[in-house]
């Protein structure tokens, strides 16, 4: 028995993390450690039997009666023997100063560790509890308690002497107490109590709920969250108390304040202690469980939860069991839970072990992460609290995701995580970049490698280029038209290209890569020769880019065959590149690309091509004939006689009446519309273009024996030709199709042009009258006279020097003025007097309007 338990110490030396459940993905809240050091050399020999903690140091207290000061690692700082039996408390106030010590034996201390005072009593009972001031610092505030049957105080007298007075007494042993502030908390058989020690007053009393239960074998469990806020526990059950200050209204004789139990709730297990983690409780809880093998109740590993509380009940947040040494021993009552508010420190104490847990900090959660090969949210968790964490790198984590992504098979997200995890750094890449080459993944790697800072050594682009060559011409491809051509040696990836294409010479994927190789490479040449083999549409873009004007003069016919569209429009944009006689010569042997050069260059100047108008009308004729037509009318450097004779041999109609009314030969135009045609709206059109009233007399007499043609003359006549012409010409008894809506309609025009006539008359008066009024109104206007104006005939000023000698003016409508003296005399003949000037220059002579005298 005893070699087992030994070798399950052994195992349990380093950490009590096992005591998880390793199936559990919930993520502890805790983590545990185990005191070593000097705690382990102490529980060698004895065992703890009560600890309290300090944020500077610990204090325990061992079976044999010793005293431990201990530091934060466990290491023994100081040892005091204080009796040869069980420790049964240690209490220190807030300072760390003074510490208090109660034994199985009775006895009691209360000391300085730093100065002389010290306080020794002996009772004849046991003394199971000691509680300092938490401000005993102080020399106003020098008291304590102890419980044992009764609850003492002790307080200091200004003589030095220590004065006892009894607080409470009669309802069993005092088995804890807890001093916050002003207020003492103690349990005793009956249940809690609470008292002021401002007022010396008990302010309530709370009974416990399970008096089944052995008060020395399971005890009260108190603990101080703040200065109001109790928490109790007992048994399976949890109080949490809050101190409220009473109404005025209320006191009476009643104490100033009252507790109101604010949470209450049970649970599954027997309480060892009690902390609180903010708003939520840390509970120590005693197991028993049912044996298997003999099938009789034994104690289990105790347990460590973390507890929600709600207003009805409590919501479980975490729960480890934890192994502590011998603890298939232990009772409820051997186990204490101390904490060190500061830090979120728990201390589990059992008799032969002590184990610290603290709150996981973010390299605890990363590490909670790892174990459970949740690396991407362990590298964003990492990411985000790179400044605190302490233990681990980011780069190590992504490098972790890495490996984990390539031996679960995922190469694609593990190459597309490279970006992000790698960075900048070139060794790292290039050591990933082997790693895939190993496992035969160059590929998934590649869309992913860096192009641009860093660029890596051109082996490493060449090696994938190869990889892709030997397996994937399409991704080979792609790859050269993503990557830029100065990232690997273009000669060699040339080279084996060329190789790839003696086995395979018509692969059309292989050459445009090559093609796009000669272009990195500026080997434009032979990239345009592989682009118009292969008619590719990056051809133009080529020749634009690099400027390959010179190298396609004799491939026009190639790139007309292949887009005749970009074709034409590249080389009209490029004329001073490569002339128009040039492409007309190359295309002297392909009329019909020649023909769409030619109308491409017409539509774009009716000049520039002037010499080729007359072949042009033949390439029209041809393989265009919509177009001849409006070639014909736009064209002023076109033969007529040449294109005549073409449209008659090929019996183009409507062309050769254009080209007979052009050379002035209307009648014969006439006449083939007529004929040739049968059409008379378009002999009617053609009349009216041209406005010759002989035509209209031969189309009247062309149309007179004709009753369809009757009926159109009369329906258009009527606004070029008198319709009476045509209506005498008429054969009497001929039968002509809609005549009454023919008259019905030139009446109607003739009404039309009676009101046409009349409303611009009227238009005429109103317009003449409003130019008489305003003429008049503009004669009425005064006209300014000052020393700038001069006479028109002397060309002296108008008005004299002396404003004081007597001056007589003249001014004219038309703003002329002259000295009186300077005019002729008017005849008698015509009494009004005109403006010399104005009658001179046959612009209407304007009369004297203002004559001025002084």
């Amino acid at each position: 028995m005893a070699e087992a338990e030994e070798k399950e110490i052994r195992s349990n030396e380093e950490s009590t993390d096992d005591s998880e459940e390793d199936e559990s993905e919930e993520e502890p809240k805790l983590k545990y450690e185990r005191l070593s050091n000097g705690v382990t050399e102490i529980l060698q020999k004895d065992a703890a039997s009560c600890m309290t903690v300090h944020e500077k140091f610990l204090a325990l207290g061992t079976h044999y009666g010793k005293v431990y000061l201990l530091d934060v690692q466990g290491n023994i700082t100081q040892k005091v023997d204080i009796s040869p039996v069980k420790i049964n408390q240690i209490s220190l106030d807030e300072s760390g100063e003074h510490m208090g010590i109660c034994s199985e034996d009775g006895k009691v201390q209360v000391f300085g560790l730093y100065s002389g005072e010290e306080f020794h009593e002996t009772f004849d009972c046991p003394i199971k509890i000691v509680a300092v001031h938490p401000q005993f610092v102080r020399s106003h505030c020098k008291q304590f308690v102890t419980g044992g049957k009764k609850l003492l105080l002790y307080e200091k007298t200004w003589m030095n002497r220590w004065k006892p007075s009894v607080l409470h007494e009669g309802e069993g042993n005092i088995r804890n107490v807890k001093w916050r502030g002003h207020l003492i908390a103690w349990a005793n058989n009956m249940g809690v109590k609470i008292l002021d020690m401002i007022s010396k007053q008990r302010i309530t009393n709370v009974p416990r709920d399970d008096i089944s239960l052995r008060p020395d074998m399971y005890p009260c469990s108190l603990c101080w969250k703040d200065n109001l806020t109790l928490i109790i526990g007992w048994g399976t059950s949890v109080k949490i108390c809050s101190v409220k200050e009473r109404h005025a209204s209320e006191m009476r004789d009643l104490p100033s304040r009252y507790v109101e139990i604010i949470f209450q709730f049970d649970t599954e297990f027997y309480i060892s202690g009690l902390a609180p983690l903010c708003d939520q409780l840390v509970v120590l809880s005693y197991v028993k469980e049912v044996s298997e093998k003999t099938e009789m109740e034994c104690c289990a590993r105790p347990r460590l939860d973390i507890i929600q509380p709600l207003p009805e009940s409590c919501e479980e947040i975490s729960s480890d069991a934890l192994t502590v040494r011998g603890f298939q021993e232990n009772e409820c009552r051997d186990y204490h839970l101390e904490h060190s508010e500061g830090e979120s420190l728990f201390y589990i104490i059992s008799p032969r072990d002590i184990v610290v847990a603290k709150e996981r900090d973010q390299d605890d959660h990363i590490d909670w992460l790892l174990e459970k090969k949740k690396y991407e949210e362990a590298l964003m968790a990492a990411e985000i609290s790179q400044k605190t964490i302490k233990k681990h790198r980011i780069l190590d984590i992504g490098l972790a995701y890495i490996n984990h992504l390539v031996e679960k098979g995922e190469y694609d997200l593990a190459a597309r995580k490279c970006q992000k995890i790698l960075g900048k750094s070139t060794e790292l890449w290039e050591f990933e970049v082997y790693k895939f080459k190993e496992i035969g993944q160059l590929k998934a790697i590649s869309r992913y490698l860096p192009r641009r800072d860093p660029i890596l050594k051109p082996l490493i682009y060449e090696m994938v280029l190869h990889e892709f060559l030997e397996s994937d011409y399409e991704g080979f491809a792609m790859l050269i038209k993503e990557w830029p051509g100065d990232l690997y040696n273009n000669a060699i990836i040339v080279q084996v290209v060329v190789d790839h294409l003696k086995k395979d010479p018509q692969n059309r994927t292989l050459l445009r890569t090559l093609a796009e190789l000669y272009t990195y490479d500026q080997r434009y040449g032979k990239a345009l020769e592989i682009y118009l083999t292969l008619r590719h549409k990056d051809v133009f873009q080529l020749i634009h880019k690099h400027n390959l004007f010179s190298s396609i003069r004799d491939k026009i016919v190639l790139l007309m065959d292949f887009d005749s569209e970009k074709a034409v429009d590249m080389l009209l944009d490029n004329e001073d590149k490569i002339s128009i006689d040039r492409v007309v010569e190359e295309l002297e042997n392909r009329p019909e690309l020649q023909h769409v050069y030619l109308h491409k260059l017409f539509k774009r100047d009716h000049h520039k091509g002037q010499k080729y108008h007359e072949k042009q009308i033949s390439l029209y004729a041809e393989y265009d004939r919509p177009n001849l037509l409006p070639f014909l009318r736009d064209s002023t450097h076109c033969p007529l006689e040449k294109a005549l004779e073409i449209c008659q041999q090929r019996n183009f109609v409507e062309e050769t009446v254009y080209l007979l009314s052009r050379m002035g030969n209307s009648r014969s135009a006439l006449k083939m519309i007529m004929e040739e045609l049968y059409d008379v709206d378009k002999a009617i059109e053609f009349a009216k273009e041209q406005d010759d009233g002989e035509l209209w007399e031969d189309l009247i007499l062309y149309s007179i024996d004709k009753p369809p043609f009757i009926t159109g003359l009369l329906n258009n006549i009527g606004t070029h030709v008198d319709p009476i012409l045509l209506i005498h010409r008429i054969k009497e008894g001929m039968e002509i199709p809609n005549l009454r809506d023919s008259l019905v309609k030139i009446l109607q025009d003739y009404n039309l042009q009676i009101l046409l006539r009349e409303g611009c008359k009227k238009i005429l008066v109103a317009d003449s009258l409003s130019l008489l009024k305003k003429m008049h109104r503009t004669q009425m206007k005064g006209v300014r006279v000052d020393e700038e104006n001069i006479c028109e005939s002397c060309l002296s000023p108008i008005l004299p020097s002396d404003a004081s000698k007597s001056f007589s003016v003249t001014v004219f409508h038309c703003r002329h003025m002259f000295h009186k003296e300077c005019l002729p005399i008017p005849s008698t003949m015509s009494p009004l007097q005109f403006c010399n000037i104005c009658s001179a220059k046959h612009r209407g002579p304007g009369c004297a309007i203002l004559e001025m005298k002084k």
